[in-house]
């Protein structure tokens, strides 16, 4: 018996023992992730009316956002969603910010996280926000136009340090092929 190519189901052997089934005409198709959904600022704070007041002042403002009112939302929202910046309450009911900074990091090391709080200016606070891995800490009582200015400049941190990589990602990739 030889081996016959052409049909798809053909096998090879006798009476059946050792059976090989060939596939004919099979078209192996480039699959894409799905691309995931991008905001510029995730804001994670127990306060539905402050969220949705920062959603609105970013949005305005021509940022993209998304708002979580529950802490715990955090970890599925950042497994199927990227973002830039990371806005966290301190004080929340199931999960206190601390906490939430401490699992940010364990889920994505390079994401910033500024703090946003209205407990005022707590030395204490501040300091384990940012041992937990905060890069930033802003009392909801000062004005938002403060908030907006740190938020900004953490934002274009991040945009130019991803610009700098890309940069010299090509620069590396260049040098390579001369």
């Amino acid at each position: 018996m030889g081996c016959e190519g052409g049909g798809a189901g053909k096998t090879l052997g006798e009476g059946g023992l050792a059976r090989i089934v060939l596939i004919d005409n099979i078209e192996i198709i480039g699959m894409k992730p799905p691309k995931r959904e991008y905001s510029q600022f995730l804001i994670i704070d127990d306060d539905p009316g402050i969220a949705k007041f920062l959603v609105t002042y970013l949005r305005q403002r021509g940022h993209t956002c998304h708002a979580l009112t529950d802490g715990f939302q955090t970890a599925a929202w950042l497994a199927e969603h990227d973002c830039e910046v990371a806005i966290v309450d301190l004080k929340m009911p199931k999960i206190d910010g601390i906490s939430l900074i401490g699992f940010i990091r364990e889920i994505n090391p390079i994401l910033p996280v500024v703090v946003f709080t209205g407990v005022g200016y707590d030395e204490e606070q501040m300091h384990a926000a940012l041992q937990a891995g905060a890069n930033g800490y802003v009392s909801k009582n000062l004005p938002i136009e403060q908030l907006y200015c740190v938020l900004a400049r953490v934002l274009a941190t991040c945009q130019q340090r991803k610009r700098s990589v890309t940069f010299n990602g090509q620069n590396a990739a260049l040098a390579g092929a001369a």
